[in-house]
């Protein structure tokens, strides 16, 4: 049985909410313009370009109207806090727009903002500013604005034939929660919870920003994010299957190579893929230990076309991902039914 978090009270009002939230939050207090004026600013530091992505999260698709109103905050926080960590770059602020049914609570609305400001506040980058809208369904759209250096992005168009192949953290994390929340999106309160406990990865994007050829993140799985990569750098990319970092639970989960598969590739996973020169090996590894994160060698980058997966002496093209946000997921394998992650 699901946890329902029950958020009831007084509907949301735009001004409102805008002024309980100047209250509570600290850009509210100190930003160089206050919550609720026409825009947000920041000051960069020298020597620095700016970093700006976008992403938006929608009920019945990203989460459930079970799932904690602070966790959907916190998760769409950090997948654009992921897109400026794959770029090496310095989270700076976060925008929120909120799209919501009108009779939506107020709390509800304040739990997503202050779920946000708490992931952000992790990486030195506070809620800034928004906006709140009456729509046909909730939905969370966030920016995230960093700064970066112009020399350190690590494009996902400069991957070079003989770098290495890396991934920050595990593979398949996001494939073993889609499985656990079930065929009817009935999970229990942790399924819930796991499908939005994003990592964005920003301390281990800082210091592999100026070491790789190329970056970027895994929201859509590890096969897909390869395929992309090969594809925009014009490069063959060999991930050897037996080097995977499984999630934890992965492989005891699996029942065969193809399921292993199916949750490893699924989708949701959120890490860092990149394009290393070998001789920058060992000092990317050790910074991104000192930074608290992990970091395996995956693979190789060579001359050609394509993503392919080499299991022994077998070679064969990526599989399909699990995650198609317009065409809709395909269940991992070992569950039944349609899952949204």
């Amino acid at each position: 049985m699901s946890r329902r978090v029950r958020h009831e009270g007084p509907p949301v009002r735009e001004r409102d909410l805008q002024a309980r939230l100047a209250r509570r939050l600290p850009a509210g207090r100190s930003g160089l313009l206050p919550i609720g004026d026409d825009a947000a600013a920041l000051r960069p530091g020298p020597s620095e370009v700016a970093v700006l992505t976008t992403d938006s999260l929608v009920e019945g698709i990203h989460f459930l109207r079970a799932s904690d109103p602070r966790l959907v905050g916190a998760a769409a926080a950090a997948v654009s806090l992921s897109d400026v960590a794959a770029k090496g770059a310095r989270p700076a602020g976060i925008v929120l727009a909120l799209l919501l049914p009108v009779g939506t609570p107020r709390r509800w609305a304040e739990s997503v903002v202050l779920g946000a400001e708490r992931m952000g506040a992790r990486f030195g980058a506070h809620v800034i500013g928004g906006d709140t809208k009456p729509g046909p369904a909730r939905a969370v759209a966030s920016t995230v604005i960093g700064f970066g250096r112009a020399d350190a992005l690590g494009p996902r168009t400069q991957a070079r034939p003989g770098d290495l192949l890396v991934t920050t953290g595990d593979v398949g994390r996001g494939g073993l929660a889609a499985r656990r929340l079930g065929p009817a999106r009935r999970g229990d309160a942790r399924a819930l919870a796991d499908l939005l406990r994003i990592r964005p990865r920003v301390r281990e994007g800082a210091v592999l920003g100026p070491l790789v050829h190329a970056m970027m993140d895994t929201s859509d799985g590890l096969a897909e994010s390869v395929r992309l990569l090969s594809a925009a750098s014009g490069v063959r990319i060999v991930v050897e299957e037996e080097r995977l970092p499984y999630a934890p639970g992965l492989r005891r989960a699996a029942r065969s190579p193809s399921e292993r598969r199916s949750l490893a590739f699924y989708g949701g996973d959120y890490e860092l893929l990149a394009a290393l020169p070998p001789d920058r090996w060992a000092r990317a590894h050790r910074a991104v230990v000192r930074a608290g994160g992990r970091l395996t060698r995956i693979g190789r980058v060579e001359r050609g076309v394509g993503a392919w997966l080499r299991s022994g002496a077998r070679e064969e093209a990526m599989p399909p991902p699990g995650w198609d946000p317009f065409r809709g997921p395909s269940a991992p394998a070992g569950a039944r039914g349609r899952v949204a992650v």
